[in-house]
């Protein structure tokens, strides 16, 4: 997440902390105004207040430290643009490369489709000295601008060694990413190191406990049971894809490998999430205890009973094992559904932090970022795409899951995904072949305790304010 997006965030959770803070101030005065006031009331309305200032408090300082943040790499950016290395002092006018308000050499406003830089390329190879210059012009504003971008990892040779070779930005930048669901339910995952060796994952479960009751009377046998375990065996599963380019495509193309590398990772992701939440047997989905909901047509104020139900569900299985660090998943959407629904029924018991007349908290998060929103109970809301939504008999069902985070456990490799770059398999018909692959073992069942609301209720759902 960039520094930018940060600070939208902080500004986002602000202006919410905000009015919280004014729904607080607003409740205490109605308070106030109430015949049948009680002290005791006044006191733990000021309370909640006062909480309310210290989150507004809390928020603003974290903004401010923020856009301080910003303003300082805003500053050393213009210092970096204004600093000249030791080493050219006093170079001719025509060879200084001057980046900041001095316009680059070659522009999109000017050259949207390249021209004059591939001319430039063209001309010198033929011996332009002009062009030439100008080439080697865009190499020092490319060296500023995106030096950490230019070179290769590992030492290898990078783009400096071949002077002026390298496209301008503008001409590559804006190309569009296939778009993937990615990996919003693994991020949230409790995560492990993959042990380096083996192919399975052992975990010992106690499933004979043992056990304690009254004494009859004295000196007579207490109660006895031989504890027992049972081996929970996790497979280690691979995870990969290939592309095979053309030597002609990585060589005279730009950064089409890069390109075609990014979204094999972006492949991996997604296949990894969507095989935690729907594989056979071991998914989220298949490990989870099922609560029906048949509502037609449905209505936000009974699928959100239902969630409290799945709540209630998880700690009954965990008791003293509980987290209490609960989630819920759904795709998005179900997210936008529940934020479409309206009423003027509040909870009867309120949450801290969430005033009792809002019905949840939406964090403005964009997907993929972590938490998008706060149920009015205070559970979180993962928002994930690859939450499948073709179930039921009309293949339009999609399902809502609740589950402690942390017996959600993954684990992946340190290093993965990992990548192998392969020119000899198709050396002969000058090909190259890229592979990504990657290993990670998963468990939804140390407890089971997972819960999923599923039924005609979740079809595709209405956008109709109920």
């Amino acid at each position: 997440m960039t520094l930018a997006e940060l600070i939208a965030q902080a500004r986002t959770a602000l202006g919410t902390a905000i009015t919280t803070r004014q729904q607080e101030q607003d409740a205490l005065v109605a308070l106030r105004s109430d015949d049948n006031l009680t002290e005791e009331a006044v006191t733990a309305q000021v309370a909640r207040r006062d909480a309310a200032d210290t989150e507004v408090t809390r928020r603003q300082e974290s903004l401010d430290a923020l856009e301080a943040e910003q303003a300082r790499e805003e500053e050393v950016a213009a210092l970096q643009a204004r600093t000249t290395p030791a080493a050219n002092r006093a170079p001719a006018y025509d060879r200084v490369a001057r980046v900041g308000a001095e316009e680059r050499t070659y522009r999109p406003d000017q050259d949207r489709r390249g021209q004059h830089f591939e001319r430039d390329v063209a001309a010198a190879f033929l011996g332009d000295y002009e062009a030439r210059d100008r080439l080697a012009r865009h190499m020092a504003e490319e060296r500023v601008e995106r030096g950490d971008q230019l070179e290769r990892a590992g030492g290898i040779v990078g783009t400096g060694a071949f002077s002026g070779l390298v496209v301008p930005q503008y001409l590559t930048d804006l190309y569009a990413p296939a778009a993937a669901a990615r990996r919003p339910f693994a991020d949230a995952c409790r995560r492990h190191d993959l042990p380096a060796q083996g192919m399975t994952v052992n975990i010992s479960r106690i499933t004979t406990p043992t056990s304690t009751a009254l004494q009859a009377s004295e000196n007579t046998a207490v109660s006895a049971q031989d504890i027992d375990d049972t081996l929970l065996t996790i497979p280690v599963q691979t995870i990969a894809g290939q592309q095979t380019l053309s030597r002609q495509s990585i060589e005279r193309g730009a950064g089409v490998e890069p390109i075609v590398l990014d979204d094999l990772f972006r492949r991996y992701a997604t296949t990894l999430d969507s095989t935690l939440l729907n594989q056979a047997s071991t998914g989220l989905a298949a490990s989870a205890a099922t609560i029906t909901y048949s509502g037609a047509p449905a209505k936000v104020v009974e699928v959100y009973p239902q969630v409290i139900a799945g709540l209630s569900g998880v700690e009954s299985a965990m008791l003293d094992m509980a987290s209490g660090e609960n989630i819920v998943v759904m795709h998005s959407r179900r997210w936008y559904w529940l934020q479409n629904g309206l009423s003027a029924t509040w909870p009867l018991i309120s949450q801290p932090g969430i005033a009792s007349q809002m019905g949840g908290t939406n964090l403005g998060a964009s997907y993929g970022s972590g938490v998008r929103g706060v149920l009015p109970n205070g559970t979180p809301v993962i928002v994930d795409n690859n939450v499948v939504t073709n179930l039921g008999a009309g293949t339009n069902q999609d399902e809502i899951y609740v589950a402690d985070r942390n017996e959600c456990h993954l684990w992946e490799d340190p290093s993965a995904p990992m990548y192998i770059r392969a020119e000899q398999p198709a050396v002969a018909s000058l090909g190259v072949l890229m592979v990504v692959y990657g290993y990670a073992a998963y468990t939804h069942s140390r407890y089971a305790q997972a819960q999923k609301i599923t039924g005609v209720g979740l079809i595709t759902p209405a956008f109709t304010g109920a």
